[in-house]
């Protein structure tokens, strides 16, 4: 799902206000996954079968006068067709899907793919290494903030969690433009606590175009 162009539009003027207070250069990215994850099918099928092999017990303890021939086979069919209709069901619908994503597994990878992108699109490149890149996944409902070394060199970890968790908020709702725009505003006011501001002369050097990614990890 691209962003429209009234989102791009409050994001670009959210990133030229950045820009213009800290005289830092700010890069944004709006991606759908960031790895297809290919454990929660078999997540899902492992918890369908179980739930469904315990039914099925439960159900012949119960009444054992339903036993029959064929009992064994109809067994399979319910237990392995409940594990696979979970499974399907995870890889079309979203909400399901994120149900077997482990929280520590997510994050990983959301900052794994934040400093992909901070370095494929040479964030890294100013001369007073002030680049950051913030980026906002839909799928996992996350952010990451990758800063260079002379901005986390005043940046505690702590501080930039709790701007973290302020942004994931809003993406939690969906609102991925929201927290996006949430999350730049956020960092600016952090940054200049810090004691960074526009000297007038900085030359934008990154640029301001929002990187957009779909579900295969190519731009849209």
């Amino acid at each position: 799902m691209r962003l429209t162009e009234e989102e791009r539009r409050r994001v670009e003027e959210r990133v030229a206000a950045f820009e213009a207070h800290t005289g830092a250069q700010v890069v944004t990215a709006v991606v759908e996954r960031c790895d297809h994850y290919p454990e929660i099918p078999w997540k899902a099928f492992a918890l369908g079968a179980s739930v469904a092999a315990l039914v099925r017990v439960i159900v012949d303890f119960a009444r054992p006068d339903w036993l029959t021939s064929g009992a064994a086979l109809v067994d399979a069919i319910v237990i392995l067709g409940c594990g696979a209709v979970l499974a399907l069901a995870s890889v079309t619908a979203r909400p399901i899907a994120r149900v077997f994503l482990h929280a520590a597994r997510a994050e990983a990878e959301v900052l794994a793919h934040a400093w992909s992108l901070f370095l494929r699109h040479e964030v890294f490149a100013t001369p007073q290494r002030n680049g950051v890149l913030i980026l906002v996944s839909r799928f996992e409902r996350r952010m990451a903030v990758v800063m260079d070394t002379a901005l986390r060199e005043r940046v505690e970890n702590s501080e930039l969690h709790a701007v973290i968790a302020h942004m994931t908020r809003l993406l939690a709702q969906g609102q991925a433009c929201d927290a996006l725009c949430d999350g730049v505003s956020h960092v600016e006011a952090l940054l200049v606590t810090k004691g960074f501001r526009a000297g007038g002369g900085e030359a934008n050097l990154l640029s301001d175009e929002i990187i957009e990614e779909g579900p295969e990890g190519r731009r849209d």
